[in-house]
């Protein structure tokens, strides 16, 4: 058998293969999955894959499969470890910390201001594969970005420097580096006007970095040897989807339950009044990442939030439930445990996402300002990940988002009003990074792949 596409999705704790062909119109239609245990800790990623290509196989009920193009995403192996420094932590490092989120990075450290020995020494310690300087709006302060472009330059690192800052410190920001032998991109400005963010021409950098990177990750190096184009991280392919999807439903807020992480995408301006009552710029495409929040690595740390006696009260075989915890539920019971625990996990990380009011007081009195990410106009909540793709419990889970907002009515959270929905095959990480290639042939997949809840 011969498809069109084939394309993996290699996660911290299992790999996804997806296969797609095209129908009689022409459309491309996804067909099935195989899914096994990532392998980077037998020291080669592709061992899992052809494990979960012979699943695949097995599925689609055929001895041998062909395909004309093989893609790939990828959040194992640790990710694309950065650090990010900047002028003023509020504007330009926020505004950096925005565009490596948003590309799918993982940041080690973040620095604000002039960089000391201490600040080295922790860089040296993370052992970044990039770094993100920036600093200063467009002809403002440059005296900030060129010390630490100096200091930088005298790392005993060889890893590119990506440059978005002060475009009046460029030239000699990129002199210093490359005097050293250091290899750097140049970006448009993150924070180029007060009030202002401009992330995307930063993020995209990051996304070619990760691709030229990802063969140096321990269990990665032969992963070049399967696919046929640029490996982006799986984070940014699911942020690259929500984008999409936004262009039909317009506010989209997105949660992606995975084994070690949650992750939440929004693509949204939020609502016209907020927007008046906002201290700083929020960026439309916004991405977060909970390092605590996750249902398989991570179960331990969210049973520690919860508190196990509240989950004993709740599930009278707690200890069973807890030795047994997978990616691949054993039984309904083991499935209503991981459930629970997802319920949190969604709550938490759409609260830690969005924004909230505050109250100052000044001269004339207490106002109310905003601070963070409006999801009031959120009109569509859509799940992914293993367990709300495929969970007997998804509707429960995503649910409670419904009465989040009357919870905690200071919070900027999505209105009860919302329409939910799911990711039902799983591919939004496969949508992503084939929207890199053909981005008709990405929206066909999305009209066919999006499934709403009755709720």
């Amino acid at each position: 058998m011969k498809v069109d596409v084939l394309i993996a999705e290699i996660g911290s704790t299992t790999t996804v293969i997806s296969a797609f062909a095209s129908d009689a119109s022409g459309k491309l239609r996804f067909l099935s999955q195989g899914e096994h245990y990532t392998t980077v800790d037998a020291g080669d990623v592709t061992i899992g894959i052809e494990k979960a290509i012979s699943i695949l196989k097995k599925r689609l009920a055929v001895n041998s499969l062909d395909w004309n193009m093989f893609l790939a995403t990828s959040s194992a192996a640790g990710g694309l470890k950065m650090t990010v420094h900047g002028l003023v932590y509020d504007m330009t490092v926020k505004a950096a910390r925005e565009a490596a989120l948003g590309a799918g990075a993982v940041i080690k450290y973040v620095s604000a201001g002039k960089l000391s020995s201490r600040d080295l020494e922790h860089i040296v310690e993370v052992d970044p594969r990039v770094i993100l300087l920036a600093g200063g709006v467009d002809y403002g302060e440059r005296e900030t970005v060129i010390h630490n472009a100096k200091l930088l330059s005298e790392l005993p690192l060889s890893i590119p420097v990506i440059y978005a800052g002060n475009i009046a410190a460029t030239e000699t920001v990129t002199e210093i580096l490359t005097s050293a032998g250091k290899t750097v991109h140049i970006a448009e400005n993150v924070y180029p006007r007060i009030d202002q963010l401009n992330v995307e021409p930063t993020r995209e950098i990051i996304r070619k970095a990760f691709a030229e990177n990802i063969i140096k990750a321990p269990g990665m190096e032969r992963i070049y040897s399967v696919v046929d184009k640029n490996v982006i991280p799986t984070p940014a392919a699911v942020m690259l989807t929500t984008g999409l999807i936004a262009e039909h439903y317009e506010d989209v807020l997105v949660v992606d339950i995975g084994g070690a992480t949650t992750d939440v995408d929004s693509y949204t301006q939020g609502d016209p009044e907020i927007q008046k009552m906002l201290v700083a710029p929020e960026p439309l495409a916004k991405r977060t990442v909970e390092g605590d929040l996750g249902v398989f690595v991570n179960a331990r740390h969210v049973i520690d939030h919860i508190g196990e006696h509240q989950l004993r009260s709740e599930f009278a075989d707690y200890d069973d439930l807890l030795s047994s915890i997978s990616p691949y539920p054993k039984d309904r019971r083991s499935e209503e445990f991981i459930a629970r625990l997802a319920k949190y996990c969604f709550e938490t990380a759409i609260r830690r996402h969005a924004g909230r009011i505050r109250q100052l007081y000044g001269p004339t009195g207490r106002i109310e300002v905003a601070e963070g990410k409006d999801l009031t106009a959120i009109k569509l909540l859509l799940g992914t990940g293993g367990v709300l793709t495929r969970s007997h419990f998804r509707e429960k889970i995503m649910g409670s988002v419904k009465n989040l907002a009357r919870k905690h009515i200071k919070e900027l959270l999505p209105r009860s009003d919302v329409k939910l929905g799911y990711d039902k095959n799983y591919i939004f990480a496969a949508i992503g990074v084939l929207s890199k290639i053909d981005r008709a042939l990405a929206m066909d997949l999305i009209e066919d792949d999006l499934c709403f809840l009755a709720k």
